[in-house]
């Protein structure tokens, strides 16, 4: 069964950083995009950063500047590096990847669990 499983949450005063991971396990083809979203009490999930297999990537306007998200393929991880946090940016933080299971199928995205990340002001 394939998992994705994220690290690196916690408490973190504002203007400080920390460094989210998260690791692919299980069984599969290739993996496609990889991001992060996050979601806030009361809001709706947003994508915060995406990679792409060729490490294209992208970033809310929000944190553009602050964060930056990498993988390492040979790992099968995806990292959110982010620094200057804000009070705004605290969230649960879910790591999602498009995997491609077998060859010539469909990818399907799959999501990690979450990890909570709190910003004190």
């Amino acid at each position: 069964q394939v998992q994705l499983v994220e690290s690196g949450g916690g408490l973190v005063q504002a203007g400080g950083s920390l460094r989210l991971s998260c690791a692919a396990s299980g069984s599969f083809f290739s993996i496609n995009v990889m991001g992060w979203y996050r979601q806030a009490p009361g809001k709706q999930r947003e994508l915060v950063a995406a990679i792409t297999s060729d490490d294209s990537t992208s970033f809310t306007n929000s944190v553009k500047g602050r964060f930056t998200i990498s993988r390492d393929n040979a790992k099968n991880t995806v990292y959110l590096q982010m620094n200057s946090l804000k009070p705004e940016d605290a969230a649960v933080y879910y790591c999602a990847a498009d995997f491609q299971l077998r060859q010539l199928q469909p990818t399907r995205r799959i999501w990690g669990q979450g990890t909570q990340v709190t910003v004190s002001s």
